[in-house]
């Protein structure tokens, strides 16, 4: 999925800095993330090297966080108030609380954990909405995500880089 997104996206855009602005718009994206950013990047037709896919993943996850934490309770608290979407806002609620236990415990640590797992579901998107449903400081959240993203983006990166089984071959 996340090749034909990139695909069209890249259509609007020409050479390489149309295959950054495609990574760029794919680590946006919810439950794409940086984790889909990374393994397009590192498709033949791409060719994106490592740190630039790592780079440009990462910004391109981290810019909607900020928004995310400072705007999603008003946002959810209008959408329910006015009925608009609202049993879609409770679930995700729910999806938030559910998850709450993981994190609350070890509240900054866990919710970077969480965050960096990189399984769908676990990114910064989801990361921002636990902190929100958790009334975690905006700031501490902020950085808690953030090494969250940064700790999935190297994993993800050595295993779409290859960089692991080289490894694995290189001492076996």
């Amino acid at each position: 999925m996340g090749e034909h997104v990139a695909s069209w996206i890249m259509g609007f855009f020409e050479g390489d800095s149309g295959k950054l602005i495609a990574i760029f718009i794919i680590s946006m994206l919810p439950i794409i993330e940086l984790r889909g950013a990374i393994l397009v990047a590192a498709l033949p037709m791409f060719g994106v090297n490592w740190y630039t896919a790592f780079i440009v993943s990462v910004i391109g996850n981290m810019l909607p966080i900020p928004f995310i934490l400072l705007f999603l309770d008003v946002v959810f608290n209008f959408m329910k108030k006015h009925n608009i979407f609202k049993s879609a806002v409770l679930k995700l609620e729910e999806r938030a609380r559910s998850k709450k236990d993981r994190v609350s415990k070890f509240e900054f640590w866990g919710l970077a954990i969480f965050v960096g797992i990189p399984l769908p579901g676990t990114g910064g998107w989801t990361g921002s909405l636990i902190a929100t449903v958790l009334k975690m400081d905006k700031k501490r959240a902020f950085l808690s995500i953030l090494i969250g993203v940064l700790g999935a983006g190297v994993i993800v990166t050595l295993i779409s880089y290859g960089i692991i089984g080289n490894l694995i071959g290189f001492f076996s």
